[in-house]
């Protein structure tokens, strides 16, 4: 071995020394069976099925009394262990994939704060949700070849719970230790983005982030309507002209609105030849219901009007050689105002699938391990194993 890879070595070792001392810093209770639970989740060689199982690993140095009665009665610093998190982050362009998993809890009829939420998979084929608890993940994605991702955090989203309000304060908590680390805004580099799939309100989403200076980059369902926000000329006889605009529905054969941006990638690798489509200062007729209607109560309110990016992508094959049977739509919104690199988004959604190795690798492969009293507060819904990534 050279001394360029022994180099190489000991300052890769030294990282992760000093990445350990700080997350030990954040545990106030119960530390050092916190700290040597952590390792048994990591050196577990197999799915974790209960907590019996971790105490007799051999990176666990106490009894398992001592593991319950960390859990029980141990302490971890949420905010501290956070900003350790997206420390962690590589230098270069932020990019962030956020998305929910359920963890299945159908006969745990006494846990506190189980609900009904999506799965996608049932054995039966007939219910698309089942009761148990719903964690909402934020990952930091590579640009890069490699598919490994970077978790920055993971909360448990309460049944009763506006999803937008609560997608929109854990990306704000983000943004703020990012702003804390001097990377919330950058010379010469994009806003962090953060990449949701579909099932997200991407108008109540932005709406909530107009303030923060990061870009959503959202799919969205193929039959939604949104407006140009350019009446036509005023037509004769009584009444008004609508207000927002000429009408653009997704689903429509032919639109007769030129996009704004049209980029052609002749030939890729894996999908082909790819056209992406662009048109700016989109919006939708908002309705006062979930989220708006918390925000604007009053029925003389007028409702507001959230603008964005809408974006289509054409794809000539899928990469297992079938022809895609529906068009991918994306809403981009960014409040900078900075026209989007479309070359980039359609990119960058693509990353978003990597996040999906990772969560149900923690979630449904090694298990989670809560506390046995399964407490309802957010600082406690970190699953264990959260505590090391």
């Amino acid at each position: 071995m050279s001394v360029v890879d022994d180099a190489a070595r000991v300052e890769s070792l030294s990282a992760l020394s000093r990445f350990r001392a700080d997350y030990y810093d954040c545990l106030p209770g119960r530390p050092d069976t916190l700290f040597d639970l952590t390792d048994a989740v990591l050196c577990a060689e197999g799915p974790v099925t209960s907590l019996v199982e971790l105490s007799l690993q051999s990176s666990f140095r106490r009894g398992h009394g001592a593991l319950y009665d960390a859990l029980a009665r141990g302490a971890v610093d949420e905010e501290r262990l956070k900003f350790l998190l997206v420390s962690q982050l590589p230098d270069g362009p932020l990019m962030f994939g956020v998305d929910a998993s359920t963890y299945p809890r159908p006969s745990a009829e006494c846990s506190p704060g189980r609900g009904h939420h999506y799965a996608p998979c049932r054995c039966d084929g007939d219910r698309k949700t089942i009761p148990g608890w719903q964690f909402q993940w934020i990952t930091g994605l590579e640009w890069g070849s490699s598919s490994w991702t970077l978790p920055v955090d993971v909360a448990r989203i309460p049944p009763a719970s506006c999803s937008v309000g609560a997608s929109a304060e854990q990306i704000r908590s983000v943004a703020h230790h990012l702003d804390h680390l001097g990377r919330l805004r950058t010379d010469g580099q994009p806003a962090p983005l953060f990449i949701l799939d579909q099932g997200y309100s991407a108008s109540g989403l932005t709406h909530a982030l107009a303030d923060v200076p990061v870009q959503l980059l959202v799919r969205i369902a193929g039959d939604r309507v949104y407006y140009d926000g350019r009446p036509g000329p005023r037509k004769p006889g009584p009444g008004r002209n609508g207000v927002h605009g000429h009408r653009f529905e997704l689903s429509a054969s032919v639109n007769l609105r030129r996009p704004d941006q049209l980029l052609v990638v002749p030939d890729t690798r894996r999908y082909g030849r790819v056209e992406v489509r662009t048109w700016h200062r989109m919006h939708q007729k908002v309705q006062r219901n979930g989220y708006f209607a918390d925000q604007y109560p009053q029925l003389n309110t007028r409702l507001p009007v959230v603008e964005g990016t809408v974006i289509e992508v054409r794809v000539e094959r899928l990469p297992d050689g079938r022809s895609p049977h529906r068009t991918p739509w994306l809403w981009h919104a960014d409040p900078t105002g900075t026209v989007p690199d479309i070359d980039v988004l359609w990119r960058a959604y693509l990353r978003r699938f990597d996040m999906e190795r990772s969560k149900p690798q923690c979630c449904h492969t090694c298990g989670s391990v809560p506390s046995p009293s399964a407490p309802s507060s957010r600082a406690s819904s970190f699953p264990v194993f959260m505590l090391a990534a």
